[in-house]
């Protein structure tokens, strides 16, 4: 019932900056946890961040010093600003929506819709 649609992704240097967005088919964020996951090639997916319908945000350790999450309920977007990008951050990016209020938030089988995915690559 929800679509997702992530955008923003691109090349970048190691130290540069990029913010992902994603858009909702409609209202989402009152009442939905939206994740960023991430899966780099040969890994499993990994979660980056989790912003709850009440505002609380939760950071993996590797970004929490580098990445913000926000949200504009308004426009059923949410968003990942990205700076001090590493090599190592290089990815495909995920958005995800939990509408439900159980489910661990870390595991992407926790969520009910999911994104098609937006490549960032950061070079050395």
């Amino acid at each position: 019932q929800v679509q997702l649609v992530e955008s923003g992704g691109g090349l970048v240097q190691a130290g540069g900056s990029l913010r992902l967005s994603c858009a909702a088919s409609r209202r989402t964020s009152s009442h939905y946890t939206m994740g960023w996951f991430r899966q780099a090639p040969g890994k499993e997916r990994e979660f980056v961040v989790a912003i709850t319908g009440s505002g609380g945000t939760y950071y993996t350790d590797s970004v929490k010093d580098r990445f913000t999450i926000s949200g504009d309920n308004a426009k059923n977007t949410v968003y990942l600003q990205m700076n001090s990008l590493k090599p190592e951050d290089t990815a495909v990016y995920y958005c995800a929506a939990k509408g439900h209020l159980y489910g661990d938030y870390r595991r992407p089988g926790s969520y009910e819709y999911w994104g098609q995915g937006t490549q960032v690559t950061v070079s050395s």
